[in-house]
């Protein structure tokens, strides 16, 4: 019950944020902005996951495969729900991944993480070893479609972020796994309106927007 409540203010928060992104801010308030407040490091181990996150932009901006704000909600979720077991379908460089880490350093968790591009897997692994959390990630490398059976449930959160027609694929194959209560997050769900449809019609999910441009979906297995 405590999760729950917990998993349901998170979401209001996040929510909320996004309204007022688009709103805009109010009189006598300045505009927020992920850049103008980043997040502090509370522990060595962070400061060294936010050291490797700040540099792999400042060398090529394409290496963030999610926008900051994307990656602190990712982060944010993953640790208000205690997760163990996570899994993620497009590993890119590993920026996604990296966020994910500072909140399974908390909760004791791994990541498993799919990707099918060599180049992009060993950039991962690197910047994984940069940070000093690859112990916690295991990478599959092929194609996740196939791959996905290595998967073992009980999981309590998925970041979907691969080849948009295959959003729906992942979904069906993932969601037995997810455990009653765990969430399905999927990005650019812009680019996936299969995703959307399947996502927001299923009685037993119940899905919200958020995150930069309102298209990271964040969908709660109902218990």
């Amino acid at each position: 019950m405590k999760r729950a409540l917990v998993v349901t203010l998170i979401m209001f928060a996040v929510i909320s944020a996004a309204v007022a992104q688009r709103r805009g801010p109010g009189p006598g308030f300045g505009r927020f902005s992920d850049a103008a407040n980043p997040p502090q490091a509370k522990t060595e181990t962070e400061k060294k996951i936010l050291g490797v996150l700040d540099a792999m932009v400042k060398v090529n901006e394409m290496y963030a495969n999610v926008p900051m704000g994307d990656g602190r909600i990712l982060r944010l979720l993953t640790e208000s729900i205690g997760a163990k077991q996570v899994a993620e379908f497009g590993t890119s460089t590993g920026y996604s991944g990296l966020w994910f880490s500072m909140a399974l350093e908390k909760t004791g968790g791994k990541l498993t993480t799919f990707d099918i591009d060599p180049g992009r897997i060993a950039l991962a692994r690197r910047h994984f070893q940069q940070a000093g959390v690859e112990q916690m990630i295991t990478i599959v490398e092929g194609d996740a479609h196939q791959t996905i059976g290595k998967l073992k449930g009980p999981l309590d959160l998925v970041f979907i972020d691969a080849d948009k027609e295959g959003y729906v694929d992942y979904l069906n194959k993932v969601l037995p796994l997810v455990r009653p209560g765990g969430l399905i997050l999927a990005h650019n769900t812009n680019s996936a309106p299969d995703y959307v449809r399947a996502v927001t019609a299923n009685p037993d999910l119940d899905t919200v927007f958020a995150g930069e441009g309102n298209t990271l979906g964040i969908t709660l297995k109902k218990r």
